[in-house]
């Protein structure tokens, strides 16, 4: 009874076995492969070849990689509280490992004549173990932080933890959204329910409801945050090379840092295999391959790892674009931005939810459309709150004066901007703009 309950489906301990040992090597395999992925990808977006002398296409420079890694020397600074400093990449690793346990990869398939599902196990509270795993991936950046002798590395530390707080809440309550919906907390549950399709005017529909859909504020929401959670461009300021040399990483060298740097290929996939059974369906096919032969078995497996390799490739995506936030901005991302949008996105659909319990049947509020123009409809007041954000960040940083055109500069002092012909006022009385720029160059020069 209680396997039944925890979601081992009655097999047999060599099939939970085999099934551990798959769920083991499946993210250490697809981080391997997020790596090549990752710089073959990005090369293709800079007009650039990537790895293409280590095996055909470069398919062993992974594999040179890590065996380079291994054999570096592998110090420990003097100093550096030592039990702590060699279980923070392995906190890290296994975070990632651990929460693959509850994720369903497929459906029902058969194993050496034993029917099982394609799935290590699952939980009746499976979402509130994943949120606690992945919070716990945090705490082995902020202990190499901590164990470190670097100040580099104790501001790597600190960031994670601060960036952690700042957008955990938003992905919390992005991951809330789809509980609703769905009625329970089961990662098989949730993805079950996406099965369903959709009604449209009391016509229904042969196209899934998949949360992405239904959801899409939820969605998006969940989409930034899990960059900032893989600590992956524009987010990863606990570790940007450009102010902290390499942040939490920067003591680690040889196995404990490929422990690190094979971590976050992990949390990658990892995330992205979060996002395809709460958002996109899980192993399900999509429209209009749905409730067909492949829509099942082992072919749930093919989807599953499509939807994944997408999802990476939206983090490859948003490394090669978008250039990397400043601190204080990710700040407001997370506490001005992503939170509000959440909440209130959650509070709406949880009124929705209880108008369509309590209403009658047949009535509009149950119809799929319904919940479809409140969706469009919240996106719109959510572009409307981004475009009066913006507008006010932009007015904060407008400048009060023009650049004078670089032709007309003496080319032995520095160029400095030409303020405007306004007052400007000081403790010592009032200058216009000719004196200080005049001022301004004299000191220059002297």
């Amino acid at each position: 009874m209680i396997e039944r309950e925890i979601g081992l489906w009655d097999d047999p301990w060599w099939l939970i076995l085999i099934k551990a040992i798959i769920f083991f090597a499946l993210p250490l395999l697809m981080a391997i492969v997020t790596v090549w992925y990752e710089r073959r990808l990005l090369a293709f977006m800079q007009s650039r070849l990537g790895p293409n002398m280590a095996g055909p296409i470069g398919l062993l420079q992974p594999m040179s990689d890590g065996v380079k890694t291994i054999f570096k020397e592998d110090f420990m600074p003097s100093g550096v509280d030592k039990f702590v400093f060699t279980l923070a990449p392995f906190i890290t690793g296994t975070a990632a490992f651990s929460i693959w346990s509850v994720l369903p990869i497929g459906g029902r398939v058969t194993i050496f004549g034993h029917e099982t599902q394609l799935q290590n196990g699952d939980l009746p509270v499976a979402v509130l173990f994943i949120l606690a795993i992945a919070g716990l991936g945090t705490y082995g950046l902020v202990l190499a932080g901590w164990s470190s002798t670097s100040r580099y590395s104790l501001l790597g530390g600190l960031r994670a933890a601060a960036q952690m707080i700042s957008y955990e809440i938003s992905m919390g309550l992005a991951v809330v959204a789809v509980v609703l919906v769905a009625g329970t907390m089961s990662t098989l549950g949730i993805v079950e329910a996406q099965s369903e399709t959709l009604t449209l005017f009391g016509w229904e529909s042969p196209f899934p409801a998949w949360n992405f859909l239904i959801l899409m504020p939820a969605f998006m929401v969940y989409c930034v945050t899990m960059l900032a959670e893989a600590n992956r461009a524009p987010f990863d300021m606990p570790e940007c090379e450009s102010e902290l040399v390499g942040g939490y990483g920067t003591d680690y060298s040889g196995f404990r840092f490929a422990m690190f740097y094979l971590g976050e290929y992990m949390n990658m996939g990892t995330l992205s295999a979060i996002c395809a059974t709460l958002f996109l369906g899980g192993f399900h096919a999509p429209w209009p391959l749905n409730e067909t032969a492949l829509d099942g078995g082992w072919w749930g497996f093919l989807w599953f790892v499509i939807k994944v390799a997408l999802m990476l490739a939206f983090f490859i995506w948003v490394r090669a674009t978008v250039p990397r936030y400043r601190y204080d901005q990710l700040m407001d991302v997370g506490w001005k931005t992503l939170l509000p949008l959440a909440l209130g996105f959650l509070m709406v659909e949880a009124i929705y939810l209880k108008a369509r319990q309590l209403s009658a049947p047949g009535s509009f509020l149950r119809d799929d459309a319904t919940l479809l123009a409140i969706v469009a409809l919240y996106l719109v007041v959510g572009y409307v709150v981004l475009a009066v954000q913006r507008q006010n960040t932009e007015r904060k940083l407008s400048t009060p004066y023009r650049v004078r055109n670089i032709a007309e500069l003496d080319p032995t002092i520095f160029p400095l901007p030409e303020l405007d012909g306004k007052k400007f006022g000081s403790d010592h009385g009032d200058y216009d703009a000719a004196t200080l720029t005049t001022t301004a160059r004299k000191k220059e020069m002297s």
